[in-house]
């Protein structure tokens, strides 16, 4: 079954997905493929996206092996770096983010609702 999310792992990929995030909200996920707690994470991101209810992108970003784009990320939002760490990002700016065991389906399914019901 095809994912439902994309992987970006250059940095003019970032700055498309970036730049979408003005016409359309953009979940992104930065995952650590070496840490289990990032692993739970990336399930309930999958879920998420297997289950979407709302029109939005949903983006995958493996921190270690793309770290340029994952700090690129980071630079751009001005919002700290962590793995696992989901962002809700409309109109290039961040709606929303957690990390690590906030990172649930009930969680993500929430907070979409509720900002992108705002916007």
């Amino acid at each position: 079954m095809k994912p439902n999310y994309v992987e970006i792992d250059l940095s003019e990929q970032w700055e498309s997905l970036l730049a979408q995030s003005g016409e359309q909200a953009v979940l992104l996920l930065k995952h650590s493929t070496a840490c289990p707690i990032s692993g739970a994470a990336f399930k309930e991101f999958k879920v998420y996206t297997r289950k979407l209810k709302r029109p939005i992108v949903c983006a995958l970003v493996k921190v270690i092996e793309c770290r340029a784009v994952s700090n690129d990320i980071e630079e751009a939002l001005g919002i700290k770096h962590e793995s696992p760490q989901a962002l809700l990002i409309h109109g290039g700016k961040v709606l929303w983010h957690a990390s690590h065991w906030d990172i649930t389906y009930e969680r993500i399914e929430q907070q979409v609702n509720a900002q992108i019901a705002k916007g």
